[in-house]
């Protein structure tokens, strides 16, 4: 039975102008790959709802689970959950829950819950709290969406605190071979491997040191038996 699908969308501006580096999905990938599901798919958007919806719902539509990262802080271009809400066609607004935490965490803080904090107590309904115990401020889960915030701690959390909830599968197995040859001299035997393991996923990736061209060949799958005999035949087709 294959795995579990999983599929990210990142929203913000700050992503696609290049002032802000993406490091959410790498770490998304490995927790994933960890307990078994597969991440499939990965767009970027830009802080527009028109945007964000359309490819909110093509995701849901398509894999079984969809993390979102970025969004739910407490601006003006911060639209997410607006953007969430609309796309399941439901209502949003301040809720009880998600306000009595952010309280907590402002009067522990002695800061005010001014307007613009309380933003982000607004809440689709029928939408479950994500917990957040970096900065309080919660992310949530709708349907088959989890929406997270996007600062790498906080993700990083709000992923801990949501994995539990997720089905999974067989963990995939990985393993790596350093040939100290092209990518063109690899080919066929790559080829042939691929065909003779259509289970497992083959990849080549091409590194130079020193002048020296190189291939780091890597076999995916979840069965480690298949993986450890691909890698053997590998071994032996090339001549190592």
């Amino acid at each position: 039975m294959p795995n579990p699908t999983a599929a990210m969308l990142v929203i913000g501006d700050e992503i696609l102008s290049g002032r802000t580096r993406e490091s959410n999905m790498h770490y998304l990938a490995g927790e994933l790959t960890r307990i078994g599901v597969d991440l499939k798919e990965v767009r970027v958007v830009s802080d527009d709802q028109d945007a964000i919806v359309a490819a909110l719902n093509a995701l849901r539509g398509a894999f079984d689970t969809v993390f979102t990262s970025g969004g739910i802080g407490p601006t003006h271009d911060d639209i997410t959950a607006d953007s969430v809400a609309a796309a399941f066609g439901v209502g949003i607004d301040v809720r009880a829950d998600a306000r009595a935490v952010l309280q907590a965490h402002y009067d522990r803080a002695g800061t005010e819950l001014n307007a613009a904090r309380l933003r982000m107590a607004r809440i689709p309904d029928g939408a479950a709290l994500i917990d957040n115990p970096v900065s309080a401020a919660p992310g949530f889960s709708i349907g088959n969406v989890h929406v997270m915030a996007g600062v790498p701690s906080i993700f990083q959390a709000m992923v801990a605190s949501v994995l539990p909830q997720v089905v999974g599968g067989a963990p995939v197995q990985s393993r790596t071979l350093r040939v100290q040859r092209g990518e063109g001299d690899v080919a066929a035997p790559l080829a042939r491997l691929a065909e003779a393991y259509p289970d497992l996923s083959v990849g080549s990736y091409p590194f130079q040191t020193d002048g020296a061209y190189g291939t780091h060949v890597v076999v995916r799958g979840t069965d480690a038996a298949r993986v450890e005999a691909a890698m053997a035949r590998l071994a032996t087709d090339l001549g190592l």
